[in-house]
């Protein structure tokens, strides 16, 4: 279904870039943080969060909310959900979508739970050879020496005995694939400001050499010491790899900044985390806004009035320029209560020297309710899709996610 557009702003703007809005669409009136896929045939998937209880499980699964998939075969303009009767709870693709080496498109599930031998771990790949409603489970397992699956809540304040898949599967030139995990290792016992018995998280490099059936801890990519300024440590990363030079580059989310760390060396090694796009959003600069929330406390980095980037999502175009969504809540929990402060929104980005500098980038919302949760693929040369939401948890507010086709050329 065609909308009307919101205007998107560019807030740093480089002469070679032209990004414009082509078409909106919704997907559902109904979900909230949308993850996005592009099938090896074209077609799209967004799993989003709706406000119903899941189903009854043996396994962990989302708390308070039901997963639906919803697929459009025609670049985004129509979709439809995957699933429209469900009797089970679907996979929590939030760990990942990629395609299998015999062609079958491929979901990891987000939640590994504790294996049944020290220092391993369980989880599930759902695999279909067809449509995602056809897709079925299987058992995986994973090598993770020093992963602890006990000790700390989630960010509720809930029971959390599991390590979590986060976003991008990657596959190397020579076929292996490569893919990232939050979690605990001993010793990883700083609590998170806003959740005491949440600890704060590492990020680990997982790699799998046989197509995602079994997968071993690679190495460390970021841990909570290597970065004082966090306020969660490290957690919702994206793998992306520079085709030109094999760099990878993993973007993490850290309850303040956002944070870039990169390898030379297919991730046997990683160069120490560093914040980036500070210079172009200051989340610490309170007073910019304080006076939008009244009674409340500011002017220090671990205060509700502190702002915090979330959730970025990360791809190279065929025509190897880098495309980075991310979200930016000003303040990181206030914003709920009042999301006015204009750069508190959606925002894409556009790096011409792989991810050395991020020269374009534009607002996607602005000071309106919103998740910020967002995901972004790119359709054919020269167009690339997004995903956003608009609203909140709980009731009482619109809330629904959409896609957005848009046009990048580069002058070369």
């Amino acid at each position: 279904m065609a909308m009307k557009m919101a205007e998107m702003v560019v807030l740093r703007r480089d002469p070679r870039v032209e990004l414009t809005s082509l078409r909106e669409a919704v997907v559902t009136d109904n979900g909230l943080q949308p993850f996005l896929h592009r099938s090896g045939t074209g077609t799209l998937y967004v799993q989003a969060q709706l406000p119903q209880k899941p189903f009854p499980a043996n396994r962990i699964v989302m708390k308070g909310t039901l997963l639906a998939t919803y697929e459009s075969a025609d670049n985004g303009a129509h979709w439809e959900r995957s699933i429209p009767d469900p009797q089970d709870n679907e996979v929590n693709w939030e760990g990942g979508a990629f395609v299998l080496l015999g062609g079958q498109l491929a979901f990891l599930d987000t939640y590994v739970t504790p294996g049944t031998e020290p220092g391993s771990g369980e989880g599930l790949l759902w695999r279909s050879a067809g449509a995602f409603a056809e897709a079925k489970p299987e058992p995986i397992t994973f090598e993770l020496p020093g992963v602890r699956f006990t000790g700390s809540t989630d960010d509720c304040g809930d029971s959390h005995a599991a390590a979590r898949l986060h976003r991008r599967v990657l596959r190397l030139p020579e076929g292996d694939l490569l893919t990232t995990l939050y979690c605990w290792f001993d010793g990883d016992d700083v609590p998170v400001p806003y959740m005491p018995s949440m600890k704060k998280t590492r990020v680990v490099l997982l790699r799998s050499t046989d197509d995602g059936r079994s997968w071993r801890l690679q190495s460390t990519i970021a841990q909570p010491a290597h970065f004082d300024g966090s306020s969660e440590g490290f957690n919702e990363a994206v793998l992306g790899r520079v085709s030109q030079t094999g760099r990878l580059l993993c973007f993490m989310r850290t309850g303040r900044e956002l944070c870039q760390a990169t390898s030379d060396d297919n991730g046997r090694s990683w160069s120490g985390p560093r914040p980036v796009l500070a210079d172009f959003i200051d989340i610490r600069r309170t007073a910019d806004w304080a006076s939008l929330f009244p009674g409340e406390s500011g002017g220090e980095p671990q205060t509700e009035l502190s702002g915090a980037v979330v959730d970025p999502d990360l791809i190279e175009l065929s025509s190897g320029e880098l495309v980075l969504a991310f979200g930016v809540r000003i303040p990181e929990k206030a914003c709920w209560r009042n999301p006015s402060y204009p750069r508190n929104g959606n925002y894409i980005a556009v790096s011409l020297d792989q991810g050395e500098t991020w020269s374009h980038i534009a607002q996607v919302t602005s000071g309106t309710q919103t998740t910020h949760y967002m995901g972004v693929v790119e359709l054919a040369p020269g167009r690339i899709g997004i995903v956003y939401d608009v609203g909140t948890w709980g009731g009482g507010n619109p809330r629904g996610i959409r896609f957005r086709e848009l046009a990048l050329t580069v002058a070369q």
